[in-house]
């Protein structure tokens, strides 16, 4: 099945963030500067860990990791997108059928190129269906919009597939500094917060050691989590934990949280002078 010239129209704008272009980029701007200095650095991270939440909820916590790419505006064109499948069952790993992605920021090119590439993997195959109403990958769209000059993605919704074969397609569309790869991921689900806070630091300290045995009850990403955590010591990454909070820090009751963390990933000779 070819890419059709087409573009996926936003699920949730209006809902998980606002609609208006405006606010949506006074949003976004508001959370960026909240957020500590960027750390100087001669390179860029390889691969963000962020969450996918409304906003409101999560959108502070998805702003300090994205706060790294910015003195790399120019230098990231292609980020390579993978999100846990919310609304449709997929097996394997599903690219669109369309050629862009639509935020109220504007339209995102889908790198057809790279898609090709990743196509080769018997895991990957393209389903529409799967992308319609999916928001993990989508909520991303406008925190990258803000900050890259431009670039290119490639979206992927995760479902039911061993972790390596995910790894092996991050190591597909591996590339080099011009590539970011993105793994889209809350944390535990629902508990009490000061629940939730012990077994998020659990998983965080599983994922800050290369365990890649995480299930969907530690994060609803896990899958994708569990490949970058396989990629990334293949690759001889150094992760960064930036930021932890959950649902209680901003609007949610404390009786039922989800849990959000921003994870980096750097080069390992990079590493030590970022965060500290």
């Amino acid at each position: 099945m070819h890419q059709r010239a087409t573009t996926r129209q936003p699920a949730v704008s209006g809902l998980f963030y606002p609609s208006d272009p405006t606010t949506l980029a006074a949003q976004i701007a508001a959370f960026l500067r909240r957020t500590p200095p960027v750390p100087r650095s001669d390179v860029p991270p390889k691969a963000l860990i962020v969450p996918h939440a409304g906003y409101v909820y999560s959108g502070p916590i998805a702003a300090q990791a994205y706060r790294l790419l910015i003195p790399f505006s120019d230098r990231i064109r292609r980020v390579v997108l993978f999100g846990p499948a919310h609304r449709v069952p997929v097996l394997g790993l599903a690219l669109p059928e369309t050629s862009a992605f639509r935020t109220p920021l504007g339209d995102v090119p889908v790198d057809v190129a790279a898609s090709a590439v990743a196509l080769q993997h018997p895991d990957v195959e393209r389903s529409e269906r799967a992308h319609l109403l999916e928001h993990a990958l989508e909520v991303q769209l406008p925190f990258l919009q803000q900050i890259l000059d431009d670039f290119a993605i490639v979206p992927f919704v995760v479902g039911w597939v061993e972790p390596h074969k995910v790894a092996e397609v991050m190591t597909q569309l591996w590339g080099g500094p011009e590539t970011l790869i993105v793994v889209s991921s809350d944390l535990s689900h629902y508990h009490p917060d000061a629940e939730a806070r012990a077994l998020d630091q659990r998983t965080l300290q599983r994922i800050l050691a290369f365990d890649p045995t995480l299930e969907p009850d530690d994060a609803c990403g896990s899958t994708a989590i569990d490949a970058l955590l396989i990629a990334a010591k293949q690759h001889g990454l150094t992760p960064e934990l930036i930021a932890y909070g959950t649902s209680a820090d901003t609007e949610g009751p404390l009786d039922r949280v989800v849990g959000y963390a921003s994870v980096a990933w750097f080069p390992a000779h990079g590493a030590a002078t970022h965060l500290h």
